[in-house]
Formats: C-alpha cells, structure tokens, sequence
C-alpha cells in the first residue's frame, strides 16, 4: 500500500491567490479516484532553490492512500501535469511512500487497565 501527499501552493507565481474552486476541484478529484482523502488545512512554508535562485511559497497538503499504486500513480501523474497548467506552476512536489494500516487485534482489551 503507499501513500501520497500532493504539496499544493496557495498562490500563483505572481503572489496572487489562487481560487478557492480549484481547491474544491481538487480535492473532488481525489476524493472520487482514492475514496477518501486527508486535508491539511493550515498553510506550510515551502523553501527550493533551483539553480542560484531560492524561492519560497506557501503550501497545504492533500494526503492519499492506495492499495494499486500502479493506477495512482498513472492517475497522479496526469494530475500532476494538470495542475502544473492550471495553478501555472513550475512544479508540483507528489511524494510516495509504503505505508501499512494496523490491524485489530480480535477481543477488545482496555490498554489502561492495571496490570497489578
């Protein structure tokens, strides 16, 4: 199983908001390709340099989990690409990871019980 976060900025490159219905868009998106999506919401500095330039930008966070990564990662490359065009982005920063869920254990048990 792997997990996404998908870095969005919230501003286009010339400091201009970008509009709250791409937002509403996006998270549309994810929400019907993945079944479930998790949303941070508090804005996040972003610092890059590419070549002698440092840019900064601030950014939230969508988060996915997939059990076929080969379908999300098709699907997230094309929605990287979209949305490298319409935020007009340079980049757009998707990481990867496997992750794996916990499972219940059976009978329920009180992890606080005294064990004396």
């Amino acid at each position: 199983m792997k997990e996404y976060d998908i870095f969005v900025p919230l501003n286009y490159n010339d400091g201009t908001p970008i509009e709250s219905k791409k937002f509403k868009k996006l998270q549309n998106q994810l929400l019907a390709h993945f079944d479930g999506l998790t949303f941070f919401p508090q804005p996040n500095q972003g610092i890059w340099k590419m070549g002698e330039i440092t840019y900064r930008d601030e950014i939230v966070v969508y988060r996915v989990v997939a059990r076929k990564p080969e379908m999300a990662r098709r699907f997230l490359t094309r929605l990287k690409e979209n949305l490298k065009k319409t935020l007009e982005q340079e980049e757009i920063l998707i990481i990867e990871r496997d992750v794996e869920t916990l499972q219940g254990g059976g009978g329920a048990s009180n992890i606080y019980a005294d064990e004396t």
